[in-house]
C-alpha cells in the first residue's frame, strides 16, 4: 500500500468537493481553511489501519465530516453546508463508480469480473473536476432559475388564478397610457375575460401589440400589485411549468 499516494488522493476529492460545495452555496471561505479542512480529511485514511466495527466507522466517519465542514466553512450555515458536502460527495462518488466498473471490470452477460487493468487514476484526476465543474455550474444555473419563480394569484372577476411565474428583467412592458406594467400570461393559461384594450410593444427588431385587461389585484409572496395589467401571449412559452411573465418592476418589492 502506497500511503503517500492514498494520502494525496484524499486530500484531491475532499478538495474538490469543498470547492464545489463553495462555488454552489456561494460560501465566503478561504482557500487556505479548505486546504485545512482536506487535510484533516485526508487524515481518516489512518482508520483504516484500526480494527473498527461497521457501526464505529461510520460514526467516525460523521464526526470527521462535521469537523471537516466546521474548520473549512464554519458553524452559521453548518446544516446547508453539510447536507451539499454530502449530496456533492455522492454525487462524485456515483461517477468514480461508474468509472471503475468501466475501466476496471469486464462482463459477460449478467456476469461482472476484473479485468485486471485497474482504474485509470490518470483519467480520474483529469475527468472529477470537469464532472464537478459542469455539475457546480449546472446547479448555480438551476438555483438562479428557482429564484426566480414565485406563486402567482391573480385576483379578477371575484375569481382568484392561481399560477406559477417568473421574473424577467427584461420585460419592460407597460401600458404609455395608464403607465401600469404587464404581465405575460402563457398562451395556454385559460382566464377568461369580456373586456380588453391593446398595448403597444417592442421587442428587439420586432414590434406590434398585445391584447390586456385589467384586473382587481395581484399578490406575490404576500405582496399585494395593483397597478398591473394580465396581457395575453399568442405564443407558448418554452420555459417549463412557467405561466407568466412578472414585469421587472416588481423586483424592487420580491
Amino acid at each position: 500500500m502506497y500511503l503517500d499516494l492514498v494520502f494525496f488522493i484524499n486530500f484531491f476529492f475532499d478538495f474538490l468537493i469543498l470547492y464545489a460545495t463553495k462555488l454552489v452555496l456561494k460560501e465566503t471561505t478561504s482557500i487556505k481553511r479548505i486546504v485545512l479542512g482536506s487535510f484533516f480529511g485526508s487524515l481518516t485514511i489512518f482508520l483504516l489501519f484500526l480494527s473498527l466495527s461497521n457501526f464505529i466507522l461510520f460514526i467516525c466517519k460523521v464526526i470527521i465530516s462535521i469537523l471537516i465542514v466546521l474548520i473549512t466553512f464554519g458553524k452559521n450555515n453548518f446544516f446547508s453546508d453539510f447536507l451539499y458536502f454530502y449530496l456533492i460527495s455522492i454525487i462524485l462518488g456515483g461517477f468514480l463508480y461508474l468509472l471503475d466498473i468501466n475501466f476496471t471490470y469486464q462482463n459477460k452477460g449478467v456476469l461482472f469480473y476484473g479485468s485486471g487493468l485497474g482504474l485509470n487514476l490518470v483519467a480520474v484526476l483529469i475527468l472529477s473536476p470537469i464532472f464537478l465543474c459542469f455539475y457546480v455550474k449546472n446547479s448555480k444555473k438551476t438555483k438562479l432559475q428557482n429564484s426566480l419563480l414565485y406563486t402567482v394569484e391573480i385576483y379578477k372577476d371575484e375569481k382568484v388564478y392561481r399560477l406559477r411565474g417568473m421574473l424577467d428583467t427584461g420585460n419592460q412592458l407597460r401600458d404609455p397610457t395608464t403607465g401600469k406594467s404587464v404581465i405575460l400570461l402563457n398562451a395556454n393559461v385559460d382566464i377568461p375575460i369580456s373586456n380588453y384594450f391593446y398595448v403597444p410593444y417592442k421587442a428587439l427588431n420586432t414590434e406590434g401589440v398585445i391584447r390586456c385587461s385589467k384586473v382587481e389585484l395581484v399578490k406575490i409572496c404576500n405582496v399585494e400589485f395593483s397597478k398591473c395589467l394580465i396581457g395575453f401571449s399568442n405564443d407558448k412559452f418554452a420555459l417549463g411549468s412557467v405561466d407568466c411573465i412578472l414585469p421587472s418592476v416588481f423586483k424592487e418589492d420580491l
